[in-house]
């Protein structure tokens, strides 16, 4: 294989052969080249990732393993990672859904937990294309087709719509789980003598490669080409799931790691050299479903397999145990203790490369510029203007940004377990944490729009808002992990993009003490038609301490009063409104979102967690997101069933019902508890809007909508109403 066949520049070579002392043979080429692969190295991003805090109150293991831990109390920790599933997805939509799906959770499952909830964040083009409503059905089955017959609850997700995204959508999927804190594995603690042991499905020849293809952008060819894409079996995840439980249940695994991207090549040689050892494969021993040649069998990236490492004189326990799951077990090499990697195949060695040259990929520093249109990107649009706002407001609330996604949720079984307690249509998803009263929430936000007009300000939009999406619902920040999906880093306003995102989000999790505690990069999204906005996706969990402080929207009765406790008015910058206010609107929204202020932000979550664990004062609490201020309270008239009219005075209705960011949200508290409200919010702005009753939403001196025709524009036809769609 020639080394710029395996994906390698001169440069890499020319490196590869000093570190070595001589050419390296085909299948050590081949070897080194996906392990320095974008997608297996991080090679572009590892100086960037570097600014993530990685420190936290709750932090039990941060980023270096297959998944994060915090400290969720009573002895319990919640592991969680997102993962990006692009590129497969973009070829084959059902199996690429599925294996993302089916490989985050063995991510959760390689740290000894039992994965217990999904989320997924999905980034389509938009449904009037028939190309894009056709890989949109083909995912979310996917996802509903691996995740349901698993038995891993879908909980909850994102959904957004753009023509960027149109040939190359975005599927990622998060999954936790839950360990005992004793009972945690490492993929560091393999020892010289330990075994080597494949458990699970054969090896074939699917999946081949999907490394360095994830590391690329798509091109037309990539249609044909479905040997890249892995094939799910959900029933055989399940067999292997309950069998690594009972494994790690009887003490019989010593480390252990998913075969993700490049298969047995990368769980190998990451569990070495982590643990500073060496290890040797043996060919002939990998159990496999077709001949295969040994470059073949290392890349390939067959599903349902774990590695594990097994201590001499245990495997006949651990082979029992899979031939009691029904599944394939064989001991494939041993642990040394001299540093290197070596294939052998019927007791000749056919690579033989020392363990570093394979888990430390030399950085790359692209070059960085600012987009030349950066400027005007940032501005807004001149003389934007409505000519009819409650014309506007249905068309938010029918949008393919605003309307429900029953035709996505209702696939997805979201109960199975028994732990949810937020379902999917929620803006926080929950689960129960196991043996108690307490719950785990997570909030997945994402800003394409926002961080296209302005990287920083967009990304840092995106982190304080899964912050205060968890503090509304009454949960402590525990930690973050986040998928940064972008086009080519080789692009130096790409890059450009990428680390002021980046510098955003990191700013953002260090001045509200949230740790990044895992997380995935996806590069070279992007097709011949132009690459896709900067999307950094993050997933923030929180704890909430007692079931019965969990605060949602949705709850308001006739009399209680309506509160917008945070400043009155956000930004148009990056708004939904744009995309409807006038149809010679660009799709994409311009100007720069709200602009962050650490101490605002605090105070905001601090005096949010105290309105929500005042259980006294019964509530119905809503964050101010997407679509303004209006949009909240359409969305709390619709779940409540009943009217209210509200009172801006003589402020800019524009500005003050269409704008979106800030720490701002709207809480509906019955008028005998306003003023135990009021005292929770002190020292913040807190306003009275006005009062809950009658059938309609009404604004005076602006809009009046009856709650019927709100009901019927958010529950009807996805994009119906929508002037864009």
């Amino acid at each position: 294989m020639n080394y710029r066949d395996a994906g390698l520049s001169d440069g890499e070579y020319s490196k590869i052969k000093a570190i070595l002392g001589r050419e390296p043979n085909e299948l050590e080429t081949s070897l080194i080249g996906v392990m320095w692969s974008e997608h297996c190295s991080y090679k572009s991003t590892r100086r960037l990732l570097s600014r993530f805090p990685q420190t936290g109150r709750y932090l039990v293991q941060g980023p270096g393993e297959n998944a994060g831990v915090v400290d969720c109390h009573a002895g319990w920790g919640l592991v969680f990672k997102v993962e990006s599933h692009n590129h497969p997805s973009a070829v084959a939509p059902y199996q690429g859904a599925a294996t993302g799906v089916g490989g985050i959770i063995r991510d959760i499952l390689a740290m000894g937990a039992r994965p217990a909830a999904s989320m997924d964040g999905l980034f389509f083009g938009m449904p009037a294309s028939g190309r894009s409503r056709a890989l949109a059905e083909g995912i979310v089955g996917g996802i509903a087709g691996y995740g349901n017959a698993v038995g891993v609850p879908t909980i909850g997700g994102k959904t957004f719509y753009d023509p960027c995204f149109e040939g190359n959508p975005l599927v990622n999927a998060f999954n936790s789980g839950f360990v005992r804190l004793d009972k945690i594995v490492s993929s560091k603690t393999a020892r010289a003598g330990d075994m080597a042991v494949l458990l699970g499905s054969k090896t074939g020849r699917d999946g081949i490669a999907g490394a360095s293809f994830a590391s690329r952008e798509l091109d037309e060819g990539d249609r044909e080409r479905r040997g890249h894409i892995q094939i799910g079996d959900p029933f055989e995840e399940k067999l292997l799931i309950e069998c690594c439980l009972e494994l790690l249940d009887k003490d019989l695994v010593v480390s252990m790691q998913d075969m993700g991207a490049a298969g047995i090549l990368s769980s190998s040689c990451e569990i070495a050299h982590k643990s500073g050892a060496g290890i040797e494969i043996f060919c002939e021993r990998i159990p496999l479903r077709e001949d295969m040649e040994p470059w073949e069998i290392f890349l390939s990236e067959s599903q349902e397999r774990m590695l594990l490492v097994v201590s001499a004189g245990r495997f006949g326990e651990v082979e029992d145990m899979a031939r009691h799951y029904g599944l394939e077990c064989a001991i494939v090499g041993s642990v040394t203790d001299d540093g290197s990697y070596r294939v052998l195949k019927n007791g000749v060695t056919i690579a033989d490369l020392p363990i570093g040259i394979l888990g430390d990929a030399p950085v790359i520093n692209w070059p960085a510029a600012p987009p030349r249109d950066l400027e005007e990107r940032r501005e807004l649009p001149p003389d934007m203007k409505s000519a009819d706002p409650a014309a506007d407001l249905l068309k938010l609330i029918g949008s393919v940004h605003g309307s429900c996604r029953t035709e996505i949720w209702t696939q997805y079984d979201c109960q199975v377990q028994l732990r949810t307690t937020a379902e999917p249509g929620e803006p926080v998803s929950a689960i129960r944490v196991p043996d108690s009263d307490s719950l785990v929430a997570f909030a997945m936000e994402a800003e394409p729009w926002k961080c296209y007009a302005d990287p920083k300000a967009g990304a840092m939009e995106t982190m304080a808002q899964s912050i205060r999406l968890l503090a509304l619902c009454g949960a402590d920040v525990l930690g973050m992990t986040n998928c940064l999906n972008f086009p080519s880093p080789e692009n130096p306003e790409h890059y450009y993009e990428l680390s002021l995102c980046v510098e955003g989000l990191a700013q953002v999790c260090r001045d509200m003490d949230c740790p990044v505690v895992s997380g995935n990069v996806s590069l070279y999204n992007e097709t011949s038609k132009g690459g896709i906005y900067p999307t950094p996706l993050v997933v923030t969990a929180g704890f909430v301490p007692h079931y019965a402080y969990f605060a949602s929207g949705g709850h308001a009765h006739s009399g209680d009063v309506v509160f917008l406790a945070g400043p009155i008015s956000g930004s148009l910058g990056g708004s939904r409104w744009q995309t409807i206010c006038d149809p010679s609107t660009p799709m994409t929204p311009k100007g720069t979102t709200w602009r962050y202020d650490a101490e605002m932000e605090r105070a905001f979550v601090s005096r949010a967690l105290s309105t929500a664990h005042k259980a006294d004062i019964k509530k119905s609490a809503r964050v101010v997101a997407g679509g303004g201020l209006a949009v909240a309270l359409a969305k709390e008239a619709i779940f409540s069933g009943v009217g209210m009219t509200v009172d801006i005075k003589d402020r800019n209705p524009i500005e003050v019902m269409f704008s979106e960011g800030g720490p701002r949200a709207i809480y509906i508290i019955p008028s005998a508890a306003a003023d135990k409200f009021q005292e929770c919010w002190e020292g913040y702005p807190v306003m009275k809007l006005g009062e809950v009753g009658g059938e309609s939403l009404t604004i005076k001196n602006f809009l009046d909508v009856p709650i019927r025709d709100l009901h019927s524009a958010f529950f009807g036809e996805p994009g119906a109403t929508d002037a864009k769609g």
